[in-house]
């Protein structure tokens, strides 16, 4: 009978093996033979044998139930039940396997039985079910009702006196494992009367410990539950854990540390809390961590230390428990112990905790201004009726904003961790509601909004839907040589990260040349102050003619359109004529002040002491479109609200990208805990603080230190944003930064010039106002900083730069005011230290690459002086005029007609608009970068440009916010509104530029023009790559899990093609972060606008990093403006590239020039996208959080599971080696 069993079993077991493996697996016969020769000891939990002996067993067992038989049956059933679940793994599964009835059988026996040993041997059998199982196997005895089953059997235990301590044992040890599984278990328990049954059997039995442990870990699940933690805090639970834990000592540590756990999930209760605080448990606790402390000397009891600065964390969530703990001088406690942890690893947990408590009980501080309103006042023509703006306006002036009456509010959780836990929360029933399910608000439905005659005003803006080309000289398609008076010709190169060939890309010759520079001193030698920009084997064969700027002599070399001749700095000179020349007359406008020491002097024969090879290197191509006399011409028309007369140093001397790669820093572990030990400092050692304003701009009058050691700062030019400076230490400075114009918020651009420096010297900058909840400061981005004696030495660029870089939650309060009606919310401080490369330079720091305004207009009149007539159609029109009266440029690019016949002028006419936008966030400067490369891309001689333009008519509004722009702003405009925000229903008198900018587009829609696509370029300061939002149905149906609603809508996959061939062609572009997700929030942006309201299905935000790439060529690097640059060209050839794969019967293009197969582009991509959810921002909820406790090496890129696979790297695309990551040069 036994073997026959055991026979049957085998079988089965062998069948449901073989069952297992998948058809289409083939077996080798070696494998083949292995698997019988094994003894199949592992078996599925499928493969339930009716057979085998426990199945026997539950059966014998449920039929003692049935028929109520002796208990001495179903003892010995049990205990032979227990004793295969002891020894077999195999019994354990098939009792909990699907299908089985093995646990049913045994809570019914366990509910009906009368007698002990059952009941114990049925806990003991669940006891091993759950231990060996992990959570499935005790989620199993939850949804099998197991859960009220042993809460009914702990009532009628203890009616028992005394109560059967090895029953007790076994309840609560189990109920301990199965309550965290069971939601309802809480309320379960208190209903059934447990709470009290538990904590008197502690009281009764301290010292127990046997029955006391259980016991204290089912307090603790009891405790997840705020109404049971209320109820047993009156029931003086708080006061028995202190009769458990007490000072140092080597017994018993298992039970404190639980009694610990139990204390510090008790104590989150704001009752208990305050319970706790009025009986002196706080002084207790410091009292009894410090014990610990001093005599824990191996750290064999880290987790009874961590336990201790759990519960005081919990008690300290509540304003009367920080306040205990400052007045136990509680932060120069933790501060020392935590110092003295620092020299071991493995008690990080210890600091990072001890981290959290001081800075939450770090006493809140008013952020040291007069208000939270930008320093800078201008009146608005319309006063919004509702919204931040109407706000801000009707606040009575005596009220002050920038504090709450009460920040420190008791009903806030200021625990970062629980903060960020709520964040999220908040976060997911957010993303739930924020997707737009409603089909009919998704289907786009054309709306002009305006009247035909209304639109009619947009007509002179559209010339070359009229134009007949009479007067135009038409005589050749070729390109022809620019022939400028008496003006040598020079190259206009569109840079580019990579190299990209192309056949005839050797037509077009380039000329190098050098600038006379005068002798500098006594010195008689020559030097040339600037590198040479072009060589003269340069690969890229984007280019256009452009001329010099004034001041170069023709040579057969010509060097980059940057003279420094009027910048020649002599010692005799100090600070070019006392930081005062005029450059030119009318209005005043001056250039900051020059290094003191002029021009360091470099020998040609040796390496620069600077983080460049030598003085004049040659990189491959260069900014050939600045000419810093235009651009004194373009300030003097700019209007900003401040009345700025100086001119920064880096806009006027222009930018080039340096040619050394720039990686994504690596953060030092430890680097965040040790700013934030720093600033603890302040409280604890407040006699080291000098606490000096040393820049304000609220106070005109300030007194400017004259003490030498001391920085200078400043931050009134065009773009700037610097509010105030407070020297902290020495050589440590607060920095605020200004509001943006008309709001209270929006803390983040900043652009400052710094001055006064000594060489080997590290400069702490932190800046305090930030309001974000992270950065990709954390993820590896540096500030920018342009040296003006590098500058002079020959190197004009922008570089990364800055070490222990993080970004983190302040002490410096928020007020409800600033953060839309919250309490209790703090700022965020970005901390970075410089060491400067030069003595007494001037410097200047930036978040991103300044673009200014002025920067944009030089650049346009320098394109429009170089364009050849007779090849490309450009027009500079004035698309409006801004609040502060600044003209908002419009730009329509195009191929000249081939003649004026009437085929070449209907061929020229019915071409395809392309609308591109960029810049309605002035603080993403990225994204007018990104712009430039487009622009000279579109206006270069590559044929690949020429046939682009053949192809499509452009027009652009390279910058949609210039009044933000000119005054510093981050976000708004001058109206205090993200213009973002206002495409639904543009104000023609507080958003003028979206107003007319949305006409242009409602024009083409009522004339039948509809572009063929929309694309409005930003900035992304919490993701990295490029990437682009989008506008799908079907998508956004998708995400609301409504599959069916999904598979009923039909929709156009083409608004994927444009990404997808980007994905393809652009090294920086990362196709799974794109997103097509249609969101409430974003209704009024001009992606969903355009879409929605105008009818263009393929309607864009394009996204670029602030930080760098984590994929594809540029991997570990931090982005430049070549990289972005390169990304606006490259946009381009994906429109090229569109054109192709959209109507290729009409349009027939070399292949050497656009080798690419329409099978690249999947028309029916799965959809894999992640979706946005933020409400005030065009950016997706940022998926690298912060953990405040945990330090960088843990803190990993995240991204979205759903967003793999999408991205697939083109062949071309070259992945950095580990050595290539580190900081090269060029040859």
């Amino acid at each position: 009978m036994r073997a026959g069993s055991v026979a049957s079993r085998a079988a089965a077991a062998a069948a449901a093996a073989a069952s297992a493996v998948p058809a289409t697996r083939i077996i080798c016969s070696y494998e083949m033979k292995k698997l019988k020769m094994s003894k199949l000891k592992v078996i599925p939990e499928k493969s339930l044998t009716n057979n085998s002996r426990i199945v026997g067993l539950l059966a014998q067992l449920e039929k003692i139930n049935a028929e109520s038989s002796e208990s001495d049956t179903a003892r010995y059933v049990t205990s032979k039940i227990l004793h295969l679940a002891q020894s077999q793994e195999k019994t354990r599964r098939e009792m909990t396997a699907k299908g089985s009835t093995g646990m049913e059988i045994l809570l019914s026996t366990l509910e009906n039985t009368k007698d002990l040993q059952t009941t114990l041997n049925i806990l003991s059998i669940l006891v091993e079910l759950v231990s060996a199982g992990g959570g499935r196997r005790v989620s199993f005895l939850v949804t099998k009702g197991g859960s009220q089953i042993l809460l009914q059997l702990l009532m009628n235990a203890s009616k028992e006196s005394p109560p059967h301590e090895e029953l007790m044992v076994q309840i609560h040890s189990i109920l301990a494992k199965i309550g965290p599984k069971d939601k309802k278990f809480g309320v379960k328990a208190r209903i059934n009367g447990a709470l009290n049954i538990t904590l008197n059997l502690v009281k009764q039995n301290l010292q127990n410990h046997r029955l006391v442990l259980p016991c204290l870990q089912l307090l603790r699940v009891y405790s997840a539950n705020s109404v049971n933690s209320v109820s047993l805090g009156k029931n003086g639970v708080v006061e028995l854990m202190f009769k458990i834990i007490g000072p140092f000592s080597k017994k018993n540590s298992s039970l404190i540390k639980v009694a610990l756990d139990t204390l510090a999930a008790l104590l989150k209760s704001k009752t208990n809390a305050r319970r706790a605080v009025d009986r002196g448990y706080v002084q207790v606790l410091l009292t009894i961590y410090v014990d610990w402390h001093r005599h824990d000397n191996r750290h064999r009891n880290m987790l009874i230390r961590k336990g201790i600065l759990q519960s005081l964390k919990s008690v300290t969530n509540i304003k009367l428990g920080r306040k205990a703990f400052i007045d136990a001088n509680g932060m120069k406690i933790l501060y020392n112990t935590s110092q003295e942890c620092l020299a071991v690893r493995t008690l990080d947990p210890l600091v990072n905790t001890s981290s959290l408590i001081m800075r939450k009980c770090f006493p809140k501080n008013r952020l040291p201004l007069p208000t939270i309103k930008s320093s800078f006042h201008f009146q608005l023509p319309v006063i919004p009726v509702t919204g931040p703006v109407a706000q801000l306006y009707s606040l009575p002036p005596e009220v002050d904003d920038v504090v709450d009456e009460s920040d420190d509010n008791d009903d806030i959780d200021v625990e970062a961790e629980n903060e960020t836990e709520n964040e999220d929360d908040l976060d997911q029933n957010f993303k739930n509601d924020d997707i737009e399910t409603d089909i009919n608000k998704l289907k786009p439905q054309q709306e002009l909004g305006r009247t035909i005659e209304d639109l009619k005003m947009y007509e002179h803006l559209f010339p070359e839907l009229v134009d007949d080309f009479q007067d135009y000289d038409l005589i050749s398609k070729e390109p022809k040589p620019f022939v400028f008076e008496g003006k040598v010709r020079g190259p206009i190169v569109v840079p580019t990260a990579g190299e990209e060939t192309s056949g005839n890309s050797g037509s077009l010759g380039k000329v190098v040349m050098k600038e006379n520079i005068p002798s500098r001193g006594d010195e008689g030698e020559k030097k040339s102050t600037f590198m040479d920009l072009a060589k003269e084997n340069i690969k890229d064969d984007r280019t256009l003619q452009q001329q010099p700027a004034p001041g170069f002599t023709a040579e057969t070399k010509k060097d980059c359109s940057l003279p420094l001749t009027v910048l020649t700095c002599a010692k005799a000179c100090p600070h070019m004529a006392a930081c005062g020349n005029v450059l030119f007359e009318g209005r005043t406008v001056q250039l900051g002040k020059l290094c003191c020491t002029g021009v360091e002097t470099e020998d040609e024969d040796t390496e620069s002491n600077s983080s460049v090879e030598q003085a004049s290197v040659e990189v491959p191509d260069g900014p050939t479109l600045h000419d810093p006399d235009l651009y004194i011409e373009i300030v003097k028309n700019t209007k900003s609200v401040p009345e700025y007369s100086e001119v920064a140093y880096p806009d006027y001397f222009g930018h080039i990208p340096p040619p050394f790669k720039e990686p994504i820093l690596e953060r030092p572990y430890g680097v965040q805990r040790t700013k934030i030990a720093q600033d603890i400092e302040r409280l604890i050692h407040q006699s080291d603080i000098i606490d000096r304003v040393v820049y304000d701009l609220d106070n005109p009058n300030y007194a400017i230190p004259e003490e030498g050691d001391i920085l200078k700062f400043n931050s009134k030019f065009e773009s700037g944003n610097l509010r105030k400076v407070i020297q902290i230490r020495k050589n440590e400075y607060d920095l605020i930064l200004n509001s943006d114009i008309n709001s209270n918020h929006y803390h983040q651009w900043f652009y400052f010039e710094v001055s006064g420096m000594r060489l080997g010297v590290a400069y702490r900058f932190n800046i305090i106002n930030c309001e974000k909840s992270n950065s990709q400061f954390n993820y590896g981005m540096q500030p920018l900083m342009y040296s003006v004696q590098e500058a002079l030495n020959g190197r004009p660029w922008w570089i990364r730069m800055g070490i222990d870089i993080c970004y983190y939650k302040n002490h410096f309060s928020r007020s409800s005011v600033a953060a839309g009606g919250q309490k209790g919310k703090s700022y965020y401080t970005i901390t970075f230290t410089v060491n400067f490369p030069h003595k007494d330079d001037v410097c200047y720091f930036a978040y991103h690459y300044p673009y200014t305004y002025s920067t944009l207009q030089m650049h346009l009149q320098k394109l429009e002086s170089a364009h050849n007539p007779q090849q490309i159609y450009f027009r500079k029109d004035v698309l409006c005029e801004t609040l502060s009266g600044n003209t908002c440029p419009l730009v329509t690019i195009t191929a000249m007609p081939e003649s004026n016949y009437y085929e070449h002028l209907c061929q020229f006419r019915n071409r395809p608009y392309v609308f591109l936008s960029a810049r309605v966030h002035p603080g993403e400067t990225n994204a007018s970068w990104v712009m430039k490369g487009t622009l000279e891309y579109l206006m270069s001689n590559n044929p690949t440009a020429q046939s682009l333009r053949e192809s499509y008519i452009f027009k652009i509004v390279p910058m949609l916010n210039p009044d933000g722009v000119i005054n510093g702003n981050h976000r708004c405009s001058l109206s205090g509104e993200d213009l973002n925000r206002q495409w639904q229903s543009p104000n023609p008198d507080l958003h003028p530029t979206i107003y007319h900018a949305k006409g242009l587009l409602q024009y083409l829609a009522a004339v039948k023009r509809l572009p063929l696509v929309y694309c409005d370029y930003h900035g992304h300061s919490r993701k990295k790559n490029v990437f682009m939002y989008g506008c799908s149905i079907k998508e956004t149906v998708w995400r609301t899990n409504d599959n069916a609603t999904s598979c009923d809508v039909v929709e156009d996959t083409g608004y994927r093609t444009l990404p997808k061939i980007l994905s393809h062609i652009a090294p920086a572009f990362c196709m799974s972060s794109c997103s097509f997700v249609v969101e409430k929030s974003k209704e009024s942006t001009a992606r969903v606008v355009v879409w929605r309201e105008i009818g263009v299905q393929r309607s864009y935000t394009m996204e670029s990093t602030l930080c760098g790439c984590d994929q594809g060529k540029y991997k570990g690097l931090q982005i430049g403006t070549r990289e972005l640059e390169e990304m606006g060209a490259k946009f381009c050839v994906g429109l090229l590239r569109l054109k192709r794969l959209t109507s290729p019967l009409e349009y027939n293009l070399p292949s050497s020039l656009l080798d690419f197969e329409n099978d690249l582009i999947e028309s029916s991509c799965k959809v894999t996208s992640p979706t946005t959810y933020v409400l005030d921002e065009d950016e997706p909820r940022f998926l690298e959080e912060v953990d405040y406790s945990a330090e960088s090496n843990d803190e990993l890129d995240i991204e979205l599971a759903e967003n793999v696979g999408d991205y697939e790297p083109s062949a071309q695309e070259e992945v950095l080696s580990d050595s290539e990551l580190s900081r090269t040069y060029l040859p």
